[in-house]
C-alpha cells in the first residue's frame, strides 16, 4: 500500500502534467532562463491557515532551488494581509507552481475554517467532528490533514482501515448480525484488527448491534431526541460502544446533537461543499 508521502507526489505529479502539459508557454517566452525573483503568499480573507507544509513540497517536488521561508504556521488563525511566507527562485518555477500552489492551500485552509467553526460549536462538550470520505478525488490526504490542522478529527482514511457496515451492506448481508459475524469472521481469517462500526436506523437494529458486540454504532438521520434515547439506551446496555451521529446534521443543529450525549459527529460538508479561503501569491 503506498503511504501518504507517496499519493501526495502523485498529485502533485499529476497536477503538474495537466496544468504545464509540454510547457508553460507564456512564462517560456516572457521570461528569461537566469531571472530570479520573490514571491509571498498574502491572505486576504480571515480564517485558519492551512496546506503550509504542502506548499512546501510543491516548491520542493517541482525545483529544489526554491527557498521557503515560512511566517505563518499550519493551524494559525489568519487575517487579511498577514504575510505567510515568502519563495525566492528563479522565476521561472515560481510562476509555474503558483497555481498549484494557491489551489491546494485555498481549499485546505478552507476546510480548515470550517472545521475550526464546527467544533467551536462544541466548546465544552467532549463531542468531536469527525470528516468523511465524500473528498475530492485524489485530494483525501491533504483534505483530511485540513481537518486535522483545523481542530477535528478524521474518521477512516478509506474502505482499508476500518469496517464502516452501512445500510446498503446490512441489506444486502441479510441483517445486522449476519453483516457483523462475516465482518468478525473476514478479519480472523485475514489477521486483520480493525474496528466495527454499524450503522442503524432504529431502535430494533440498535439491540442488534449492541447484541453482536461491535465498536461503534452509528445513528443515521436521527433526530437530536431520538439520538437522546439512544444516547441512554447504549450507554445502559453496552457502556463501552462508541457513539457517533450523522446525516444531514448542519452547523445550526450541531450542538444539539453533542448536547445528546454522542462520542463523534460526521460532517460531510467538511469537505464536499467548503470555500476555499482567499489568498494571493505575489512579486515582493
Amino acid at each position: 500500500m503506498k503511504t501518504p508521502e507517496e499519493l501526495i507526489d502523485e498529485l502533485i505529479d499529476l497536477s503538474f502534467a495537466e496544468d504545464i502539459g509540454d510547457g508553460d508557454h507564456t512564462t517560456l517566452s516572457t521570461i528569461p532562463a537566469d531571472a530570479m525573483g520573490r514571491q509571498h503568499l498574502l491572505v486576504k480573507e480571515e480564517g485558519i491557515l492551512a496546506g503550509v507544509e504542502a506548499a512546501r513540497r510543491v516548491f520542493e517536488r517541482f525545483d529544489p532551488s526554491l527557498k521557503m521561508t515560512v511566517y505563518i504556521q499550519d493551524g494559525s488563525h489568519v487575517k487579511p494581509g498577514d504575510i505567510a511566507f515568502v519563495v525566492e527562485g528563479p522565476v521561472r518555477s515560481l510562476l509555474q507552481t503558483e497555481r498549484l500552489m494557491l489551489n491546494i492551500m485555498q481549499r485546505m485552509s478552507g476546510i480548515a475554517t470550517t472545521t475550526r467553526r464546527y467544533q467551536d460549536r462544541l466548546e465544552g462538550l467532549a463531542t468531536k467532528v469527525l470528516d468523511t470520505r465524500k473528498t475530492t478525488p485524489g485530494m483525501r490526504i491533504l483534505e483530511k490533514e485540513a481537518v486535522h490542522i483545523g481542530g477535528g478529527h478524521n474518521h477512516r482514511i478509506g474502505l482499508f482501515d476500518m469496517i464502516l457496515i452501512k445500510d446498503n451492506h446490512v441489506d444486502f448481508a441479510g441483517g445486522i448480525p449476519q453483516a457483523v459475524q462475516a465482518a468478525k469472521a473476514y478479519c480472523k481469517e485475514k489477521g486483520k484488527d480493525l474496528k466495527i462500526e454499524v450503522e442503524v436506523r432504529n431502535t430494533e437494529e440498535i439491540e442488534q448491534a449492541i447484541a453482536e458486540g461491535v465498536d461503534r454504532i452509528m445513528l443515521d438521520n436521527f433526530s437530536p431526541e431520538r439520538t437522546r434515547e439512544a444516547v441512554e439506551l447504549i450507554r445502559r446496555k453496552a457502556p463501552g460502544v462508541e457513539i457517533e451521529s450523522s446525516g444531514g446534521i448542519t452547523i445550526d443543529t450541531l450542538r444539539a446533537y453533542g448536547e445528546a450525549g454522542v462520542d463523534f459527529i460526521s460532517v460531510g460538508a467538511l469537505t464536499h461543499s467548503v470555500k476555499g479561503l482567499d489568498l494571493s501569491f505575489k512579486a515582493c
